[in-house]
């Protein structure tokens, strides 16, 4: 059976870094995979007052780790069984990540796939597919949490839309951004309801968060360097 209410998580690290679930795919299923099973909760949303003229969305049964360190609500997700390596189970959805599973690798840079540290001697790996993000930009947008060296062959080999050929982006300044989510309304004929479904990530501040309701943590990457696959693990070999 699977819960809705937020897992209590703590990652940590292994001594072996070992913390994957069993192959699929030729390889080990990413942490932040979706799992068969795992499902979006009811919506029992309310509105309340939180100035003149402002609002704030919130669960009516509302648990402090609905939200994250900027006080954004999060959609709440399912959580299927875990395996005796505290490792999720069940067939991956391997074009969705988990929205907890997300924001706790993403908000604590932990690799995607093991949730081991990411950060390398040369900086902190992300991926992107080969026509995701701009290389030529001064700052890019990410959703895609970080992978460690020893995972990043294996992330571009599983992940659908890296194609097998993914961009790295080596960041050595990757601070939070905002969110991707959906902004609620209120109105008597709908009550609670979707009203708006932004395009872009809203940055941290916006005034629509008090209302949004968030799926993923963005950071914004403005200190990088743009290489391929193996000319990362080039680098990291000769890296002191």
């Amino acid at each position: 059976m699977t819960s809705h209410r937020l897992a209590t998580t703590t990652i940590t690290s292994t001594e072996e870094g070992n913390r994957v679930s069993t192959p699929a795919k030729g390889g080990p299923v990413p942490f932040v995979i979706q799992r068969r099973g795992e499902e979006a909760a009811p919506a029992d949303f309310v509105f309340t007052r939180s100035g003149p003229g402002r609002y704030r969305l919130r669960y009516l049964d509302e648990d402090p780790r609905d939200r994250d360190l900027h006080g954004v609500l999060w959609g709440r997700c399912s959580f299927s069984p875990v395996d005796d390596q505290g490792c999720p189970t069940g067939e991956p959805e391997w074009k969705m990540m988990h929205p907890f599973r997300q924001r706790i690798t993403m908000q604590s840079l932990r690799c995607q796939v093991c949730t081991e540290p990411a950060r390398t001697r040369l900086g902190t790996v992300f991926l992107a597919g080969p026509h995701d993000l701009n290389p030529e930009a001064d700052t890019v947008l990410t959703n895609q949490p970080p992978v460690c060296a020893r995972h990043v062959k294996a992330a571009a080999r599983l992940c659908p839309h890296l194609a097998d050929q993914p961009r790295v982006f080596l960041a050595r300044s990757a601070p939070l951004y905002g969110v991707v989510g959906v902004i609620y309304g209120y109105s008597p004929e709908h009550g609670v309801h979707v009203v708006a479904q932004p395009d872009m990530p809203l940055p941290y501040g916006h005034p629509n968060l008090t209302t949004c309701l968030a799926s993923q943590l963005v950071r914004r990457l403005s200190s990088f360097t743009v290489l391929t696959v193996d000319e990362l693990m080039r680098d990291l070999d000769a890296a002191p």
